[in-house]
């Protein structure tokens, strides 16, 4: 079953209430999460929209029923790029992040990690086949699932067995016959409290003694002993003037306290070699989506940079040209790193020292370098992005008046004619865009945006150390002493003498 928006916004309605939003008990469909809700709801709207149809509409693997692709496993490289293509229709239609990301990336990454786990403890665990069950009815129910990684970590520079208090990461408190029991807290886990689902996984590599750390399961948006402490992440209500799309975003600190999870619903329990496999692969996967998330950000960045300076009328400027060519330049490249990343996707993980090793049931895993190299460049670019903005639109969008000034009959008008600075441009568009400016740059959820965009999916030291670490940079030294004519066999015989 392919759900419409009514239908997700009525089974989440159905959902108990465990979210808590400023101090107080709120429902699912509270008037604040219906941002939210809208933007996710376009992932449902456009099913059979024929712009959108090509790309949304895929096939599962495991029935061979139409689904929507947020809950598809990748099979090929036409599942790579259509997915990150998607990613970036969707973000343009809705201004920002589509939100539907996280739990398709977790899903892929789990996908390959149980079935290794269960390589490794020789059919003695049924990880992937737990999971595959868990996954026909996120298909089957057309599902939204958070993906829900980043621990809490506590005193940073210890590993999570050395915490003084073991909650600082989710972990396993008990094995049951019939499942396990589990504590700790989730954090900045975005639409979780629009979800239907939690797909929750380690954040970092792990070692013998972190083995309770190593857990992977799901459960419920509304699970008994889960609760969510919401932040909400709306614009200022507009009364006079509306925006053509208003988008909204939540985050929540999931806290599990002593939570029960029946075996079936348990993809990981212990394998702590394979913890750290899926912390990376989940970041893997979801640096590729940001690859087409972040294009199209980059799309909306530019646009609205080209139209400040066609309404401050500077639009000819040489330093103008430069900025656009600047933003074009990074919005190209992330989407070709990641278009690249797609096309060299194969069922194998990069192994430092080794090189690429087949791993999983035979999904595909987009390339590693360039995955990472696509955030990391887009990543690193938000704050600047900010500052074209700010340089060709100049303070307007900072000091503007209120919607209500403009409909006050008294200086409505001369508020109009002083705000005009291109004689083709209709002040009333003109005041439209300084407040979308303002939006994106002068209000509190324009600031959330700015640190997501720099920190979601990875902070840009972590791809570059997926970068230095998984690029081959002494085969690139082999190439120079080769050119150079350097002989290695000179410097043993140093080595020898002394």
């Amino acid at each position: 079953m392919v759900r419409t928006k009514e239908q997700y916004i009525k089974d989440l309605g159905r959902m108990k209430s465990n979210l808590y939003y400023d101090g107080k008990e709120i429902d699912r469909l509270d008037e604040l999460q219906m941002p939210c809700l809208n933007t996710i709801g376009t992932t449902f709207d456009v099913f059979d929209d024929p712009e959108f149809k090509d790309l949304i509409q895929v096939k599962s693997h495991l029935t061979g029923e139409i689904i929507n692709r947020f809950t598809h496993i990748h099979h090929n490289t036409d599942d790579l790029h259509k997915k990150q293509d998607m990613t970036r229709k969707f973000c343009q239609r809705v201004g920002r992040c589509i939100q539907r990301c996280m739990g398709c990336d977790a899903a892929n990454a789990i996908y390959n990690v149980s079935y290794e786990a269960d390589k490794i403890n020789k059919g003695e665990t049924n990880y992937h086949e737990n999971f595959k069950k868990w996954l026909l009815r996120f298909q089957q129910k057309d599902l939204v699932a958070a993906g829900a990684q980043t621990d809490v970590k506590g005193d940073r520079s210890k590993r999570p067995a050395d915490q003084a208090d073991p909650d600082m990461y989710v972990h396993v408190v008990e094995r049951k016959k019939d499942g396990i029991i589990v504590a700790g807290c989730k954090l900045h886990i975005s639409e979780a409290s629009v979800s239907d689902e939690l797909l929750v996984i380690p954040t970092r590599a792990l070692r013998p003694e972190d083995k309770d750390y190593a857990v992977a399961f799901a459960v419920p948006g509304d699970y008994e002993g889960v609760t969510q402490v919401v932040t909400i992440h709306n614009l200022r209500e507009r009364e006079h003037f509306p925006r053509g799309f208003v988008p909204g975003f939540t985050d929540s600190y999931l806290i599990f306290d002593d939570v029960f999870v029946p075996w079936e619903r348990v993809f990981l329990c212990g394998e702590h070699q394979h913890g750290g496999t899926l912390a990376l692969l989940f970041g893997l996967f979801h640096r590729h989506s940001y690859s087409g998330c972040k294009p199209a950000v980059g799309d909306i960045i530019t646009g609205t940079a080209a139209l400040a300076a066609e309404y401050n009328n500077i639009a000819r400027a040489s330093h103008v040209r430069k900025k656009l060519a600047e933003l074009i330049l990074v919005t190209e490249l992330g989407y070709a790193a990641g278009y690249t990343a797609s096309d060299l996707g194969k069922p194998e993980v990069f192994v430092p020292g080794v090189g690429f090793v087949p791993y999983g049931p035979g999904s595909f895993i987009p390339n590693s370098i360039y995955c990472n190299v696509g955030r990391c460049l887009t990543g690193e670019n938000v704050f600047r992005e900010a500052e074209i903005i700010t340089d060709i639109s100049g303070g307007i969008p900072a000091t503007f008046p209120h919607e209500k000034d403009f409909v006050n009959p008294k200086y409505k008008d001369k508020l109009y004619k002083y705000i005009t600075r291109n004689p083709k441009i209709a002040p009333e568009n003109a005041a439209q865009l300084w407040r979308y400016i303002g939006d994106m740059l002068c209000s509190a959820t324009g600031g959330i945006h700015l640190i997501g965009g720099y920190h979601g999916g990875g902070s840009p030291v972590m791809e570059e150390i997926a970068i230095s670490s998984q690029y081959d940079i002494e085969a690139r030294k082999n190439m120079v002493k080769a050119i150079a004519g350097i002989d290695d066999k000179l410097n043993k015989k140093r080595l020898d003498i002394k």
